[in-house]
């Protein structure tokens, strides 16, 4: 099984493209905190590069923004390239979901930002009961 889950907040801005074929993508960039201190007293922080697809890509390269936290669920996946003639390998996150965790800002707001949910969740508001008409 290969699968990711990460929180953390973008390092950058969204790259987002589309490929030859008019398919959209968005590259981000991650910071995760570890869960424990080094040695110095200092939190380390690990740093993942995220590719995103399709109507997911667009909704990233449209609402995040560096800075923002985010949750991530996707998969590993390796590539190799060659810098100079020395082989170089990589491991990126291709993101299956990718939940907005900051709040909205500003008055637009948005929308829950996962891929495969299209709408924001329904909140449902409860009445104050009276405490005299419980039966315990």
């Amino acid at each position: 099984m290969n699968k990711v889950i990460l929180v953390g907040n973008l390092t950058r801005e969204p790259e987002l493209s589309s490929t030859a074929s008019g398919v959209a993508m968005c590259r981000i960039g991650i910071a995760v905190n570890r869960n424990y201190t080094n040695s110095d007293g200092n939190r380390e922080t690990d740093f993942f590069n995220i590719t995103t697809w399709r109507n997911l890509a667009e909704r990233c390269g449209k609402y995040l923004h560096k800075g923002s936290k985010v949750g991530i669920v996707g998969n590993l996946q390796m590539r190799s390239y060659e810098v100079n003639g020395e082989k170089r390998n990589t491991i990126d996150i291709i993101a299956d979901d990718v939940e907005f965790l900051s709040p909205k800002s500003g008055a637009e707001g948005g929308e829950t930002m996962t891929k495969n949910t299209e709408s924001a969740e329904k909140v449902v508001k409860l009445e104050p009961v009276d405490d005299s008409e419980l039966p315990f």
